[in-house]
């Protein structure tokens, strides 16, 4: 983990909730602000520990997770850039509900969360982009939970790779940024499944694997087995 000064008001990727600070306030945001960069793996924030900063991910890519009442990691989302972590537990609990987990090298930036409280409440839009970006994000979560629980094994597993190829990556071809232990732990199954499943969507030439990077070979097979999984 590296620590580097930054002037938001310079930043190439501000948020649009930034975006419409004034002047005082970007100043103030500045003096309130670390970047930092992290590598693979690190920890952003354990699940709870004290919220004391709400983190901005510049780059790069972050597993939000919760431990289940069986002690077993359920994934909630990847999280992109441009993205506020935090915000859920700043407004609503005083400890954090969530892991956070770096999948890539990551840049971000630990924001103090008492001024980005303060923000909220003294800039009307500015709280309106930060409520807009957080309902999305809920709105998104929400359908991938109810189609997790009403979808069968390869319905989810086909889910899965949509999601990395057409939210996370726009990309027919991606490296898959989790392992498939993490897999199984997004749609709610075992490891030996996933592995199963991919097998046979290799099989049937849906999709291929080679070296990590998955190929989405048929987009519309697999959509069919997401809408009839």
């Amino acid at each position: 983990m590296k620590s580097n000064p930054l002037k938001c008001s310079f930043c190439s990727v501000k948020s649009c909730a930034v975006s419409v600070l004034t002047s005082d306030e970007l100043e103030l945001l500045s003096d309130n602000c670390a970047g930092v960069t992290l590598k693979k793996g690190e920890i952003l924030y354990k699940e709870g520990t004290l919220s004391t900063f709400i983190i901005y991910l510049r780059s790069g890519l972050v597993k939000e997770s919760m431990i289940g009442i069986n002690g077993k990691e359920q994934i909630v989302q990847i999280i992109r850039p441009l993205y506020y972590i935090g915000v859920s537990t700043m407004l609503g609990a005083k400890v954090s509900h969530y892991n956070y987990k770096a999948l890539t090298d990551a840049e971000v930036c630990y924001i103090d969360a008492a001024i980005f409280k303060r923000l909220v409440q003294i800039n009307g839009h500015f709280a309106f982009e930060i409520m807009t970006a957080l309902c999305r994000e809920n709105l998104g979560n929400y359908q991938r939970f109810v189609e997790n629980n009403q979808k069968q094994l390869y319905g989810r597993l086909a889910d899965s790779l949509i999601y990395f190829s057409q939210d996370i990556f726009n990309s027919l071809s991606f490296e898959l940024p989790v392992t498939q232990k993490d897999l199984a732990a997004m749609i709610s199954t075992t490891r030996e499944s996933v592995t199963r499943g991919l097998s046979k969507f290799c099989k049937e030439k849906i999709i291929s694997i080679e070296g990590g990077i998955v190929s989405i070979l048929n987009p519309a097979r697999l959509i069919d087995i997401s809408k009839n999984g």
